[in-house]
């Protein structure tokens, strides 16, 4: 367990880099980078702790530590999945209602030029 533990460390502290320079890089924007930033804490302060890991395991019917781990870590990117999905959702909808104003405003204009 404590492999998995040092790993996710890793891949938790990798991520937090990773979305760090990619905010400073402009390749993310920051409200954005917090649901990463917070999914990747979450996951440092898991891996860090395990008397909590193997507290939670019999409260969640799990025999190990590490299996909590790996099922909070898919809980939490499934939360971020989830939260882009509305905002992928969201993004659509203004992109159709944009796409019909400017159809809108070009048959207005080859009216006026008609005339």
């Amino acid at each position: 367990m404590d492999r998995l533990l040092n790993v996710m460390t890793l891949l938790s502290l990798g991520l937090i880099v990773l979305v760090l320079m990619s905010v400073r890089r402009s390749h993310i924007r920051v409200e954005y980078s917090v649901s990463w930033l917070g999914a990747a804490t979450v996951l440092l302060v898991l891996s860090r702790s395990r008397s909590l890991l193997e507290w939670l395991a019999p409260v969640l019917g799990l025999g190990h530590g590490s299996m909590v781990l790996v099922m909070l870590a898919c809980c939490v990117f499934l939360v971020v999945f989830y939260r882009y999905s509305v905002v992928i959702s969201g993004l659509k909808d203004a992109n159709i209602a944009l796409t019909q104003r400017v159809a809108i405003l070009e048959f207005q204009l080859r009216a006026l030029h008609e005339e």
